[in-house]
């Protein structure tokens, strides 16, 4: 018997190795949690992390292994060995920190980039009585915009029209050009969730009416909570999601809506940009924003967002 269960024991740590189609699996193969997050008190030491379980305690990695680096984009470039360590400290159940004594950072800080996709949602274009895209419609936002789960959207003083947009956003893991649309999801680290504030008089009406002013102004993309691995999640593209505005939900709709999936945006993308680890991509969102409502309807000082993704989580951001 105890032979017996030994053989069990050891099958069970080595089917975490077996191979899986390449098309499928995430880039790690283990279903993990991973933040950055900094001490209360000590705002320039970011850390990674890996969650017990959302909203629970997390494994300070460094703290449990001090070779390992400081940032989620040096972790992912470690690619395996980052990703293996991450789990011998998670199973570990040492160097937990408790959420009560950290704050959680972006689950990526200073991406290379940061790729955004217009009208990917079939019910957001019914909503404005838009054409369905024939192909993806892409934009950026540069890095600068990124600000935490729970930190404030700062309105600015430029613009009168703020508008909320939630959206599955999903991290590159490892670097790729020409990727081929069923590997696609190998090079995908996790999943996270992503508020796409856009300035709307500068997106639809100034600046020859190009995009990237009005979505890029500083603290206009939280990110959060949590960098949910790929493995974690059972399919993102049939997953609830929502915003709230005060409590009130203004959007409510599911992942299985977008128009270019997951695998789609990677193979396109990647045939203009070689895609590094660390980069974000944004994926689209869908109706229920702001500027369609009748009247239009735009955030103000004191406003919460709250920006929900089943399996994923929630991140809340006051608008002062």
């Amino acid at each position: 018997m105890r032979l017996l269960l030994r053989s069990l024991c050891v099958l069970k740590r080595f089917s975490h190795r077996l191979p899986v189609d390449a098309g499928r699996r995430g880039l790690c193969g283990a279903a993990m949690r991973l933040v950055q997050f900094h001490r209360h008190g000590d705002p320039g030491s970011v850390r990674v992390g890996v969650e017990q379980g959302e909203g629970l305690g997390v494994v300070d990695l460094k703290a449990f292994d001090p070779s390992m680096p400081s940032t989620m984009r040096e972790l992912l470039e470690l690619g395996d060995k980052g990703m293996e360590c991450a789990q011998r400290a998670l199973s570990s159940g040492q160097c937990v920190v408790q959420r009560s004594d950290i704050k959680l950072l972006s689950p990526v800080l200073a991406p290379e980039k940061v790729v955004c996709v217009g009208m990917n949602y079939r019910d957001h274009c019914l909503e404005q009585n838009a054409p369905i895209p024939k192909e993806p419609i892409i934009f950026s936002k540069f890095p600068s915009a990124i600000t935490g789960p729970y930190d404030d959207i700062i309105l600015p003083a430029e613009s009168q029209e703020v508008d909320w947009e939630v959206e599955l956003a999903f991290v590159i893991g490892r670097r790729g050009k020409h990727i081929k649309e069923e590997e696609a999801l190998s090079y995908v680290a996790g999943f996270t969730v992503a508020n796409d504030v856009s300035a709307r008089d500068w997106q639809m009406k100034r600046n020859g009416k190009q995009w990237l002013l009005g979505k890029t102004f500083d603290t206009f993309c939280p990110l959060g909570p949590a960098l949910v691995t790929t493995d974690a999640v059972k399919d993102p593209h049939n997953l609830g999601i929502r915003c709230l505005v005060n409590g009130e939900t203004v959007q409510n709709s599911n992942t299985d809506q977008m128009i270019f999936k997951t695998e789609k945006l990677i193979a396109w993308v990647s045939k203009f940009v070689t895609l590094t680890p660390g980069d974000v991509f944004l994926t689209g969102t869908p109706p229920g924003v702001g500027v369609f409502k009748k009247p239009p309807v735009f955030l103000k000082k004191g406003d919460v967002v709250e920006c929900q993704i089943d399996q994923l989580g929630s991140i809340l951001n006051k608008v002062v």
